[in-house]
């Protein structure tokens, strides 16, 4: 007998609000009460975020929708720019947790800004943006991105990730620094010190240069992204974080790098 279905839809949707997205996703196959109630907008209404309407808002996109369920896998599949183009938002899908990526242009990026001869912007059929960052060759790599904790998810713990593309020949990207900070909190020297050491190219670096160093990994839109940092948003009272990738100690040359932007979501 489906006991489940005696139940009034009210209660089995408080059952459901208290699970994850996940499971809400997959409690239609426990019986006919549970489908109907794991439909309802009520239950999907919880796994959005509360601003969610006002970050969407910002979006020059119209979003279609028949239910608050499409809606949510919809931002978890389809990122939707907002601000202008300068940041796209999106859902983490298994908790509903919101994700951020700051467009290149909105990186601080040395060298970057009317010096065509180091850095060129030019448009990408891959990029959700309308511009990436093209390094073309610097010997002083440096790359840094901020957010305002307060759009962040709280009590989260966050990962910082520089994603990017790497063309035909690229040179001198092996290793490089990284490091999250809390930019009222940290000094840079303090977040120098305990930077990680990461590679932007996928082979083996050469024997007699540092272990442990991070590798990229390809993402599922075909771009790469290394792990730049982590750090936990507790209340969004924190200010900004800065996440920065730099090579500025071995002068030799770099290129062959494109810059996508920087991407802060749920660990």
């Amino acid at each position: 007998m489906d006991y489940f279905g005696l139940l009034p839809e009210g209660c089995v949707s408080d059952i459901i609000s208290f699970t994850s997205p996940k499971d809400a996703a997959i409690s239609s196959a426990i019986s006919r009460g549970f489908k109907s109630a794991s439909e309802s907008d009520t239950i999907w209404e919880k796994f959005l975020p509360s601003d969610y309407q006002h970050i969407i808002s910002k979006s020059d996109s119209q979003l279609v929708f028949s239910s608050k369920k499409e809606l949510y896998f919809s931002l978890c599949d389809s990122p939707v720019l907002v601000d202008g183009g300068k940041l796209s938002f999106s859902l983490d899908k298994k908790t509903g947790k919101k994700c951020f990526m700051l467009a290149a242009r909105e990186l601080a990026i040395s060298w970057g800004v009317d010096t065509p001869w180091y850095w060129e912007w030019i448009s990408h059929s891959e990029s959700r943006f309308s511009e990436v960052a093209h390094l073309k060759g610097v010997s002083w790599l440096d790359i840094r991105g901020k957010i305002e904790t307060q759009i962040l998810s709280k009590r989260t713990k966050y990962v910082a990730y520089l994603v990017f593309k790497l063309v035909e020949g690229h040179e001198g990207l092996e290793i490089a620094n990284a490091y999250v900070r809390f930019v009222n909190r940290d000094s840079k020297k303090e977040a120098e010190e305990r930077a990680s050491v990461v590679s932007l190219v996928e082979q083996k670096v050469k024997r007699g240069i540092k272990r442990n160093v991070k590798r990229p990994r390809k993402r599922v839109d075909g771009w790469m992204e290394i792990e730049m940092g982590i750090f936990f948003n507790e209340t969004g009272e924190e200010g900004d974080v800065e996440a920065r990738l730099m090579e500025i100690t071995r002068l030799h040359g770099k290129g062959g790098l494109i810059v996508q932007g920087m991407e802060f979501r749920p660990e």
